[in-house]
């Protein structure tokens, strides 16, 4: 699991803990079953969460299944409240999140995302530079959500892919800014 801490955990890796707990507790609370018992289920845990693991950190859709996108709270400077009913998360947690990366006010804030681990990453006003880097494409797979943000299409994001002579699915991540696409190929191997 590496080493994060509890409120970090995704799903999958919490029920791995309790259930690793569980398999541990069964040969120290009856002697008279063999510790065979619980290291096989044990091993076949592991293997499977360590499985999972791998497929997730090379597929987008793996991932997607068992990690949550943020959620985007605060939107140019404006709370985002059907977002915030959705995450169960109100206006007392965001003020104390905000005041731990020492903003005093609301109004400091451009963009604040809640992340899949709970925390809030938060995007101050810029009086210079307006834009913040949008994801469009992240490992080949389309973000139809940013395209919508940026009142483009995937007509558009095609088109612009062709004229750089760059296919979607060599794409490891492609993202929008002041009005430019920016694009990260993957590796050749």
């Amino acid at each position: 699991m590496g080493k994060r801490e509890i409120g970090e955990l995704g799903v999958i890796d919490l029920i791995v803990s309790f259930l690793v707990a569980e398999f541990v507790t069964i040969s120290i609370e009856d002697v008279k079953i063999s510790i065979f018992y619980s290291l096989i289920p044990l091993a076949i845990l592991m293997l499977c969460q360590i499985s999972i693991s791998h497929l997730s950190m090379r597929s987008k859709k793996v991932r997607s299944l068992f990690d949550e996108k943020p959620s985007v709270i605060i939107n140019r400077g404006k709370i985002n409240f059907p977002e915030m009913l959705k995450q169960r998360y109100n206006i007392e947690d965001l003020l104390s999140q905000l005041r731990e990366k020492s903003i005093k006010n609301i109004e400091e804030v451009d963009y604040a995302l809640l992340e899949s681990n709970g925390r809030l990453s938060v995007f101050k006003k810029d009086l210079f530079n307006k834009e913040y880097p949008l994801p469009i494409v992240i490992d080949g797979i389309i973000d139809y959500e940013t395209l919508i943000q940026i009142r483009k299409n995937e007509n558009w994001l095609h088109k612009e892919l062709e004229t750089k002579n760059i296919e979607l699915d060599n794409i490891f991540y492609a993202f929008y800014r002041n009005n430019s696409l920016y694009i990260i190929e993957h590796k050749s191997t």
